[in-house]
């Protein structure tokens, strides 16, 4: 199958800082992809050089081939990339359904098949943004990208700060949309044991640079990687 998103050799960070070293890693069509490590190590700006708000130094990101380094985040967008960034960023005083058709784009991703994978964002269609739950902001969030039927949806830390009761509801509607749907995603994640055996591959950064890639499964699967990158060392 053809990669969706190349990074390949990606030298990029904030200013004259630099972040991430040599990051290269493929992505194919209907994939999804776990991007674990400890605090500080450069995931969210993985997803942020892709999304285009970072100094790039060095290397290339293409998404189904075009290479996204001379577009402005807005470009990128309209090429097909659904951003979820970790402050949610919905617009607060507009109603849920507002939140949906104000950036909806033509496509198979409409509000009914939105709220068909997020049944409480259709009892609450009324309801303001600023009125919502976190989690149930998450999960407005995760359907605004929706909306713009994206190729690939990047996820910066889904499940940070929600109950768990929120939480499984909300990996539930993850694996309709990655296994049953087939959407194509790089998700961000501190809980490995969460995302891993939703994701069929995984990859691991440490001081801005790959130090793991492989199956999900596999990974899941080792312990002791899992406690010398991660630090976990039990469910």
């Amino acid at each position: 199958m053809a990669d969706l998103l190349a990074v390949t050799g990606l030298r990029a960070g904030y200013g004259r800082a630099v972040v991430l070293s040599d990051v290269t890693f493929r992505l194919e069509a209907g994939e999804a992809m776990a991007v674990l490590g400890r605090n500080g190590v450069g995931k969210t700006t993985l997803i942020d050089s892709i999304v285009g708000v970072t100094r790039r130094f060095d290397g290339s990101i293409t998404l189904a081939g075009r290479e996204l380094a001379p577009l402005s985040p807005e470009e990128r967008a309209g090429l097909g990339l659904g951003w979820v960034p970790q402050e949610r960023n919905i617009f607060r005083s507009l109603t849920v359904e507002e939140n949906l058709t104000a950036v909806a784009r033509p496509g198979a991703w409409t509000v009914d098949r939105i709220y068909g994978v997020f049944p409480r964002l259709k009892e609450r269609r009324g309801n303001m943004g600023g009125a919502l739950s976190g989690g149930e902001q998450q999960m407005l969030a995760i359907g605004r990208a929706l909306a713009t039927n994206p190729r690939l949806l990047l996820l910066d830390e889904p499940t940070e700060g929600l109950a768990p009761i929120i939480v499984e509801e909300l990996l539930s509607a993850l694996v309709r949309l990655l296994r049953a749907e087939g959407m194509a995603a790089l998700i961000v994640e501190q809980h490995a044991h969460k995302i891993l055996p939703i994701t069929r591959r995984a990859l691991i950064l440490e001081r801005g640079r790959i130090v793991h890639q492989g199956a999900s499964a596999e990974l899941l699967a080792d312990a002791s990687l899992l406690e010398r990158f991660l630090g976990v060392t039990r469910r």
